[in-house]
């Protein structure tokens, strides 16, 4: 805690002398050293915010293998302190029933060795093969409703496995989607969306923009094979029937084409904005059939 007093050092002397200073310099003098001194920052050649969106989708992707990690450790002791919790009861259970059923022939028997029905030795042996039975029937019934909770727990927690795979597996598409957008390069695109099919097969909007980026390579005839399992997937998809006429159209087979369009325009009447914009139907505006869509739209 400082003094109560005021303690003067040698930067408190000489502040009042430098701002002195300062303020008897002539203003030109100030302006010309500020100018002088201003530096010139070269222009940028890239956006900076790249990197920072990659280490984003990096640290998402470690946060998520993370808590799949912990749910997997939770799931498994959850599972072992089931199991010891359900065993622990169904042996003080069988316990407990065959002390009572014991008590009941053991109170049976003594009834009727004094009513003088049946002789010690034969109610002994009734009461132990009695017993038996009992405790071998306790036994396996239990055995059976233990196996059917093992298999039920086994069931819920493959559910939750796969749930949680198909939570991770969204996250890592939305990312590759995400960058996706961003890139700029068709190849690092084609990369990106192979990324996408590996982890879900056949994926449609996935295969048409791949179409879509190689038709920009000139990829035609791969582009129009990609379109057309995009269709067989989802034949509703406005889409997959646009990028196969926009392949069909560059291969020069002009009905076809046209038909791929009417058939995104009855999906997706919104497309009709786009037959004006779109470069690959330029073959096609000399048809008759592509005219009177053109007409129409307008």
């Amino acid at each position: 805690m400082p003094a109560p007093h005021m303690r003067f050092t040698k930067t408190t002397l000489t502040q009042p002398l430098l701002l002195t200073f300062i303020l008897a310099l002539p203003i030109h003098a100030i302006s010309s050293e500020q100018e002088t001194a201003t530096p010139t920052l070269p222009p940028l050649q890239q956006p900076l915010y790249k990197p920072l969106i990659e280490r984003y989708i990096l640290d998402e992707l470690k946060l998520l293998r993370q808590q799949h990690q912990e749910l997997r450790t939770e799931i498994a002791e959850t599972l072992a302190s089931a199991k010891l919790e359900m065993s622990d009861r169904s042996i003080r259970y069988a316990a407990d029933t065959t002390n009572i059923i014991f008590y009941i022939i053991t109170a049976a028997a003594s009834i009727l060795v004094m009513l003088g029905w049946r002789s010690i030795r034969d109610i002994k042996d009734n009461i132990e093969s009695t017993t038996a039975n009992k405790v071998a029937e306790l036994t396996l019934e239990y055995e059976n409703r233990l196996n059917a909770l093992e298999i039920s727990l086994k069931e819920r927690s493959e559910q939750i496995v796969m749930a949680q795979k198909k939570i991770s597996d969204s996250n890592l598409i939305h990312s590759l989607w995400m960058r996706a957008a961003l890139e700029k390069s068709l190849h690092e695109k084609i990369n990106i969306y192979n990324q996408i099919l590996e982890v879900r097969q056949n994926d449609v909007e996935a295969l048409t923009y791949k179409a879509d980026a190689l038709l920009d390579l000139d990829e035609d005839s791969w582009a129009l094979s990609l379109t057309d399992m995009a269709i067989e997937q989802d034949d509703s998809n406005a889409l997959a029937y646009w990028q196969r006429a926009c392949a069909h159209a560059k291969l020069k087979q002009y009905e076809k084409a046209i038909n791929d369009i009417q058939y995104a325009i009855e999906r997706s009447p919104a497309l009709k904005n786009e037959l004006a914009n779109e470069s690959y139907f330029e073959g096609l505006r000399d048809y008759d059939d592509f005219k009177k869509l053109y007409t129409h739209q307008k």
